[in-house]
């Protein structure tokens, strides 16, 4: 899965892009710009190492260069390949770390990986806490949104992922950075602002339509308040809605309802009976655990549910406060080791990290609350 992606040429490119359009056609739409910038992320980030290493006249170890400006996407978490575009034009594996020193910009690092003890896992306890975790969040505050407000969502987020350059592969990662989001509740008015991923602080629109006239229909993969609003809360049918909507992505079904639910948990703003019943279905899905002690990107200490990947190797880790059960963030834990490039990542590190810091509803794109939604 892996393409020297520094000796394309725009014809190249052009080629790529072009598949891209035609391989995208058959994947769920709210996945299509996620899949387009996890390519383009690491084809600029590689470009951009390239150029910093040869030099803007294109010289080797060109000290003091000015590096090529490049275009900063969305990267927030690991994502199942696409695989004739990943083959054909980027593939990189994608996986996260978070860089030493606290938070600083975000900009192209190296390392050292941040790294934790591998928490044991039991699959004992699992259904129970699960429980206690959907008692809680029926009987936590959800304000409902209204049409002219917003969904705002602060994180502490960092990632990292594999950079080929010149036939070498190395760990590179963004630092711990903020992130803020701003949604409507229809899906089609959004603002973010990541220095991760935008060229401008002020960051940029999230409205539809994209840049290509699209309006993609919101759906498990991108979904809109007003979308998840709609969805059952009977967690056997919708753990059966979710097997049949994301069939065929990740590496295993079971995986990806994992997955797909615990994305559900971060970045969206499930109403209050789904956000309880999204507890309740996962406790159904088979190979569910928990972990006694993890920690999120923010460093609070909680308990997570947990799912290992037996194909990547990674478990994927939702936390909460031990006492009160609030959602507190997500990590993913490299627990065994893989062959070829992936190698560099180690077991023990922490492949992807977030913390939610405020979660609220606003009157305004770039309003922020006073207090933690």
């Amino acid at each position: 899965m892996n393409a020297n992606t520094s000796r394309q040429n725009a014809a190249a490119w052009e080629e790529g892009a072009q598949l891209f359009d035609r391989t995208t056609r058959d994947l769920p739409p709210g996945r299509h710009q996620f899949h387009k910038e996890r390519m383009m992320a690491q084809i600029h980030e590689t470009r951009h190492a390239e150029h910093t290493a040869t030099g803007a006249n294109g010289a080797k170890g060109a000290n003091g260069a000015t590096p090529a400006k490049t275009r900063r996407f969305r990267l927030a978490r690991p994502a199942f390949a696409l695989p004739a575009l990943a083959a054909t034009v980027a593939a990189a594996v994608v996986a996260v770390v978070v860089t030493s020193g606290g938070e600083s910009s975000p900009g192209l690092a190296t390392g050292p990986a941040l790294t934790t003890t591998i928490g044991v896992a039991s699959a004992e306890g699992a259904p129970r806490l699960l429980d206690e975790i959907a008692l809680a969040a029926a009987d936590g505050k959800h304000p409902v949104a209204k049409p002219g407000q917003y969904i705002y969502i602060e994180s502490k987020t960092a990632d990292t992922f594999v950079r080929t350059v010149d036939d070498k592969s190395s760990l590179a990662s963004h630092a711990l950075h903020t992130r803020q989001v701003w949604m409507s509740p229809d899906g089609t008015k959004g603002w973010l602002i990541d220095p991760a991923v935008n060229d401008s602080p002020e960051g940029e629109t999230l409205s539809l339509p994209d840049e290509q006239g699209n309006t993609p229909r919101a759906d498990l993969n991108g979904p809109s308040y007003d979308y998840l609003a709609k969805l059952t809360t009977d967690p056997d049918t919708l753990l059966a809605k979710i097997y049949k909507e994301t069939k065929g992505q990740g590496n295993t079904p079971d995986q990806q309802a994992f997955t797909t639910i615990g994305d559900l948990l971060g970045e969206s703003y499930p109403p209050a009976e789904l956000y309880s019943a999204l507890f309740k279905t996962a406790a159904k899905i088979p190979g569910v655990v928990v972990v006694d002690d993890a920690v999120d990107a923010a460093g609070r200490h909680g308990v997570a549910v947990a799912r290992l990947d037996e194909t990547s190797g990674q478990r994927e880790e939702w936390i909460f406060d031990k006492k009160t059960h609030v959602y507190l963030g997500e990590r993913i834990v490299q627990v065994k080791r893989v062959d070829g490039d992936d190698d560099l990542i180690k077991p023990g590190t922490i492949v992807f990290t977030s913390a939610i810091m405020k979660r609220a509803i606003v009157d305004g794109i770039k309003q922020t609350p006073s207090h933690s939604g």
